[in-house]
């Protein structure tokens, strides 16, 4: 088979579309055919060798796929050959084939073309497990998404007005924050020219924010803490800001607040299993029923997946940026 591999870190000119040997399913897994993949900020983090695959994961980027299931490794049960999934993976998903634990697999919502399914396992179990398994985000609350137009940020706009919240999006674009409107963001905040915090004290007559998710880590810390309401929750997911930053302790304790930092990819089987199924439970329907649908920026060849890369580096897309194979 094809896959990309990273024979030596760099920058999206190191990815290198070449023959490698074919994954074999081990107990408990599934083989996949690969039909497409997706580009994630994990992904660029891997190619600059700065976030390693967890032991025993493929050794290519790629940390979700749609395809066909090829074959059942030992020990499988509830799938067949020929069924149509995506999974959630700890890598290899930018390859022709790859071997996927049957809990990380999900079947192709109702009404979705099997394509356009790579979009999903990522964002819907980051934003599920983080928004609503963690910091529990309730009807009526007030979310905060950093980055509102990213692949994570449109899926959680709509998961969120999906139970009835309100929430709010920074992005830096007009036509960024137009599209999350179009998908039901009810505060747009553009972080270039307007401050995030003052918004949201305006937008909530001073009450804050009941959960943020934030992409950015340290930059964002101080800021965020002010930003939240009595009994807030900030949940980080990314550190696009950095990895040290300063907190006001007493802030924190004077709201009651709380801070989780969670990452999909080195979770055990386990965890990953209980997302993954939680997500088909909740969000699965929500697919069928046309409510929540994955935004899809553009599609490209996967053997062309440095101008995806390029294009995440440079945050010029809205939405997932897909790799088909061929």
């Amino acid at each position: 088979m094809y896959a990309i591999t990273i024979p030596e870190p760099g920058g999206p000119e190191a990815l290198v579309w070449a023959e490698v040997p074919d994954p074999v399913p081990a107990e408990g897994e599934v083989l996949v055919d690969v039909v497409a993949s997706a580009v994630n900020r994990a992904d660029l983090l891997q190619r600059q060798g700065l976030y390693s695959p967890p032991p025993g994961a493929s050794p290519y980027p790629g940390l979700e796929c749609s395809g066909r299931i090829a074959a059942l490794g030992p020990g499988v049960s509830g799938w067949a050959v020929g069924d149509e999934v995506c999974a959630l993976l700890s890598g290899g998903g930018y390859a022709e084939k790859v071997a996927v634990p049957a809990g990380q697999l999900l079947p192709v919502p109702d009404g979705l073309d099997v394509r356009k399914a790579a979009a999903l396992p990522e964002v819907t179990c980051t934003v599920w497990s983080n928004v609503f398994m963690v910091a529990h985000l309730r009807p009526g609350e007030t979310l905060l998404v950093h980055g509102g137009s990213s692949g994570i940020g449109t899926m959680a706009v709509q998961l969120a007005k999906a139970v009835g919240a309100r929430v709010a999006v920074t992005a830096g674009t007009k036509e960024k924050l137009e599209r999350c409107a179009e998908l039901g963001a009810d505060v747009l905040i553009n972080y270039r020219e307007q401050d995030f915090v003052e918004e949201i004290r305006q937008a909530t007559a001073g009450a804050g924010a009941d959960v943020i998710l934030d992409n950015m880590g340290a930059k964002y810390l101080d800021r965020n803490v002010q930003s939240l309401a009595v009994n807030g929750r900030l949940a980080i997911i990314g550190l696009q800001g950095g990895v040290k930053g300063e907190l006001n302790i007493n802030t924190l304790l004077r709201k009651q607040a709380a801070i989780t930092a969670t990452s999909l990819r080195a979770r055990p089987l386990g965890e990953k299993a209980a997302i993954v199924a939680a997500v088909r439970e909740h969000v699965w329907p929500l697919m069928a029923s046309g409510h929540v649908r994955p935004v899809i920026d553009r599609e490209l060849p996967m053997s062309e997946a440095a101008m995806g890369h390029r294009l995440l580096d440079e945050s010029g897309h809205i939405g997932k940026v897909l790799l088909l194979t061929p």
